[in-house]
């Protein structure tokens, strides 16, 4: 690439920037030296080798992780294909609303007033915790409970501001606790990660005195993607930004390209002049102007010339580039302009597995909901009665329903349906498969459809339903009387089923 790439250039001013905010102490032998190489500083003597597994922690170093953010913030906001990575998943995510429901009526309208409280606005702010969660790789929300109605509001911690996250020393995959950078002021805030539950059952008794007596200013919820089981949450523009970055310099050098060969100049030409009359007529000759006139004999002959810079067509070598930032992504070719080569049919097969990857990101969304639905749940109850609710009580599970993703085309499944019932029916009566696997058979392809249920619950209530509907039949009130013309026509049919009298019924 020509250009620098994209973290080399970030680098230089964030460098400046966070030895302003975290002053550390240089060798004297080497004043203002920093180094990095992955992530990880290398040793003092570069002969000292590190092996790679006697590192446990797999992260970022702080500069690299503020500058990772910087990239994503710069990318999110100035360039289309780094926008869209970003903006398209989280459209078919929460373009359609996202509604907390309990079974507990009472707790139903605690959820709802948390979703609708004037602070929280869930409806406004929800896509854009969910924005910076993918761009930065990882959300802290400290949260506010009234002590008299239990009411939970978020609050909110840039993730800049995030020095440490310590993890369980018992548990390397949870974390416990969040420790801010110091303020304008100085002042650190140490927050202690929310885990919905009881600390006595959930923690041993040195991780229990470490929350209790190390992080005193109060609760956060803190979430991150794009992680390990004991590492911090990544963007989703880490592994696409100096491909994003290089695709943008290929665009504006194309550009260029084609500024320079639409530029032009006029050529000259005087036929046996001296060189004093060239240099004559060059002195007073002025481009001319449009729609003027211009007049000459035959001795001077005017020409445009243009730059040939013999360049191939680059419409390949730009979709190359930004198939790979796509392909990234996860994101098809046709949904950023590229539909020229796609149909019907292969649109739908390039689309599923960008669909497999959002349903996995709808997932990590929907549990993140559901522990702040619950942890609201628990709030109001234990400032109503003091005690946590039941972990067992269904009435206080909280789940998060989405709405469908895209919109179902129903034909194909309603074909394939009929198809099923009839296979499994027909397999069902001449005993190769029991009652049960076929109407498992039958719900794989109506789930298709979104009708979701329990194939032996069904079956069993199905079973009841015809068992009672025969009772009914059997003891149904008799049939109304037959017309003249009906009782004609059964006797008729009684006459003709009577065998015929050979002359032998006396014998």
């Amino acid at each position: 690439m020509g250009k620098m790439s994209l973290w080399r250039r970030a680098g230089a001013a964030l460098s400046v920037l966070w030895r302003g905010m975290e002053p550390a102490a240089e060798p004297k032998d080497r004043p203002g030296a920093f180094r990095e190489a992955v992530g990880v500083s290398i040793d003092a003597d570069e002969a000292d080798w590190r092996p790679l597994t006697g590192d446990e922690r797999r992260d970022l170093s702080p500069l690299s992780k503020a500058r990772m953010r910087e990239i994503a913030y710069y990318l999110w906001r100035a360039n289309p294909l780094g926008n869209r990575t970003v903006e398209l998943p989280l459209a078919y995510l929460l373009a359609e609303g996202i509604k907390l429901v309990v079974e507990d009526e009472a707790a139903q309208g605690w959820l709802d007033a948390f979703w609708r409280d004037p602070i929280n606005k869930m409806g406004t702010n929800l896509p854009k915790m969910m924005r910076e969660l993918a761009m930065y790789g990882e959300q802290c929300w400290p949260t506010f409970v009234n002590e008299i109605s239990g009411a939970v509001r978020l609050g909110y911690l840039d993730p800049g501001m995030i020095a440490t996250v310590l993890r369980d020393p018992d548990n390397g995959r949870q974390p416990i606790g969040v420790v801010t950078r110091r303020d304008a002021k100085g002042r650190v805030k140490k927050y202690r990660v929310i885990v919905n539950g009881i600390d006595d059952e959930l923690f041993s008794k040195r991780t229990r005195e470490i929350r209790a007596n190390d992080f005193r200013d109060g609760e956060c919820f803190y979430f991150t993607v794009n992680d390990l089981q004991n590492g911090d949450g990544h963007s989703d523009l880490l592994p696409l930004s100096d491909w994003i970055d290089g695709y943008d310099q290929f665009l504006f050098g194309e550009l260029e390209r084609t500024l320079s060969s639409r530029a032009f100049v006029w050529d000259v030409t005087l036929k046996g002049a001296t060189p004093e009359e060239v240099n004559a007529r060059a002195g007073k000759i002025t481009p001319p102007k449009p729609a003027s006139v211009r007049v000459h004999n035959d001795s001077e002959i005017w020409d445009t010339v243009s730059a040939d810079l013999k360049a191939s067509d680059s419409t390949e070598i730009g979709r190359l580039f930004r198939n790979h930032v796509l392909g990234g992504g996860t994101i098809p070719e046709h949904w950023y302009g590229g539909g020229s080569d796609v149909n019907r049919s292969t649109g739908d097969s390039m689309s599923e597995p960008t669909f497999k990857i959002f349903s996995m990101r709808q997932q990590v969304i929907k549990a993140i909901l559901e522990e702040i639905g619950t942890y609201v749940v628990r709030s109001r109850l234990l400032a109503e009665s003091g005690k946590e609710p039941d972990p067992a009580d269904a009435a206080y599970h909280v789940k998060a329903e989405f709405p469908e993703m895209v919109a179902r085309d129903t034909t194909r499944y309603a074909s394939a349906l009929q198809q099923v019932v009839a296979a499994a029916v027909g397999a069902s009566d001449r005993g190769l498969i029991t009652e049960e696997l076929a109407v498992r058979l039958i719900q794989s392809v109506a789930s298709r459809l979104g009708v979701d249920f329990d194939a032996k619950a069904e079956l069993e209530a199905a079973r009841q339903e015809a068992e009672t509907k025969s009772e009914r039949d059997l003891f149904a009130d008799p049939p109304p009387p037959l017309g003249k013309q009906a009782q004609a026509s059964r006797a008729g049919a009684g006459a003709a089923e009577q065998p015929e009298d050979n002359g032998q019924a006396g014998a």
